[in-house]
């Protein structure tokens, strides 16, 4: 029952919001609420976003309003989230527009968290692979080698064209690359080259092959690069 002695929880909180620490009083009074429409109420109407502590609310309406109503980055997001939510596909849809943002941002950073988030909740892999298709590149935070690799392992049986050129165009471009900065990164690419996806391997040997034709290098500098090179082309087992 939605009811504060003689005030509704709305117009109790609406009361509250004249006050400086009016985001202090509700936390005390509403976070933990036995009531769980206070509860939800208090997840919409919080100023500064929903408390961590309701993204894990026992009460699913709770936790899907805090989730869509947080602040928190998208692995905490996620793993602090109820996981009735997240295991049932008619409850996740009601976090579905939310989710498809961070993945959005996850996608457009080095992958690191993406890969924590989908080891987390590997139900949410098909929404990765949509906005690593769909979602635009927004910043420079680009992925490594390594995890693009790993992504494309954890995604193998929805690899095709599209996917694979959604993961490729998020690694560091070559282009006005330095000498020393394109050895350093071929040498890394070497040293890792067993835990690399084909397809990575595949898209660099191209681009150093392009970068070297695209530059003036002294006959010693072709000589290490290609040698280098070399070894991405190789099997290894």
């Amino acid at each position: 029952m939605e009811t504060l002695f003689t005030l509704t929880y709305r117009e109790h909180i609406e009361i509250l919001k004249d006050d400086l620490d009016f985001e202090e009083q509700g936390d005390a009074i509403y976070l933990y609420h036995e009531d769980d429409e206070a509860r939800l109420l208090w997840a919409f109407h919080r100023p500064s976003g929903s408390h961590p502590v309701q993204v894990g609310d026992r009460n699913t309406d709770v936790a899907i309003m805090a989730f869509n109503h947080s602040r928190l980055g998208a692995l905490e997001r996620f793993t602090r989230l109820n996981p009735s939510v997240i295991s049932d596909p008619d409850l996740r849809r009601h976090i579905r527009n939310r989710s498809r943002m961070l993945f959005r941002a996850l996608v457009d950073n080095d992958f690191t968290e993406l890969l924590e988030v989908l080891a987390f909740a590997p139900i949410f892999l098909d929404q990765a692979c949509d906005q690593m298709i769909n979602g635009r590149i927004w910043n420079e935070h680009y992925a490594s080698a390594h995890h693009a690799s790993q992504f494309l392992d954890l995604a193998h049986e929805q690899i095709n064209d599209k996917l694979t050129e959604g993961v490729l165009r998020r690694l560091r471009p070559l282009t006005y690359q330095s000498f020393d900065a394109v050895k350093v990164l071929l040498s890394e690419l070497v040293s890792q080259v067993q835990k690399l996806h084909s397809k990575i391997k595949e898209h660099y040997v191209y681009e150093f092959e392009q970068w070297m034709q695209s530059v003036k290098l002294h006959p010693l500098q072709i000589i290490v690069l290609t040698k280098q090179i070399a070894l991405l082309k190789e099997p290894h087992v």
